[in-house]
């Protein structure tokens, strides 16, 4: 691991941690404890699976290509899908918690990126790993970080989803009917 490597892949960590510190939802008036164990189910899977992965990637010699460049291209994918989650966020404003939450006066966003994507930050934060997955060069690295964590995500994208349509009723379910998941047209 490159120094390089080092500085992007701690600035996207602690940054991560800061999210998680400072955009709980601390409110009274929100409805809580809609998360069903799944902000630290993401946090263990991700934590097991990131070493998983590093640990492999060493051991084994599934090259995704030869040289540095995989590495550079996984660290620029990381920075792309922090800058997604970023703006993400921003959009979003104060109804963006880390934990599953129907915040006081809360409403649908329908406009920005969320006029294409339902959860935005979840694409970014996939694409910074799929990015993690790159910047290892190695095949099974990508898919032993890649895989578990896009199956907590979509588990987790399942419960918010349930509680946005028990909130939302119909004004969720036609909104769902006109974005995608996380990827664009696709999913």
């Amino acid at each position: 691991m490159n120094s390089l490597s080092s500085i992007i892949y701690l600035v996207w960590f602690l940054s991560e941690i800061l999210l998680h510190r400072i955009l709980r939802g601390g409110d009274q008036a929100d409805k809580k404890k809609q998360d069903k164990g799944s902000l630290a189910f993401i946090w263990i899977v991700i934590i097991v699976f990131i070493n998983i992965a590093v640990l492999v990637s060493v051991k084994t010699p599934y090259y995704i290509m030869p040289g540095p460049l995989m590495n550079r291209i996984g660290l620029s994918v990381i920075l792309l899908g922090m800058l997604l989650r970023f703006i993400s966020i921003a959009q979003l404003g104060r109804l963006f918690t880390v934990v599953v939450t129907i915040r006081k006066d809360h409403h649908i966003k329908k406009n920005g990126l969320y006029s294409i994507l339902r959860h935005p930050s979840y694409a970014g934060s996939l694409l910074s790993f799929l990015g993690f997955g790159l910047s290892v060069n190695n095949w099974l690295g990508l898919a032993i970080v890649f895989i578990p964590v896009l199956t907590v995500f979509i588990y987790r994208m399942n419960i918010e989803e349930k509680m946005l349509t028990e909130q939302f009723g119909e004004e969720y379910t036609e909104y769902m009917k006109h974005t995608s998941r996380i990827l664009p047209w696709i999913y």
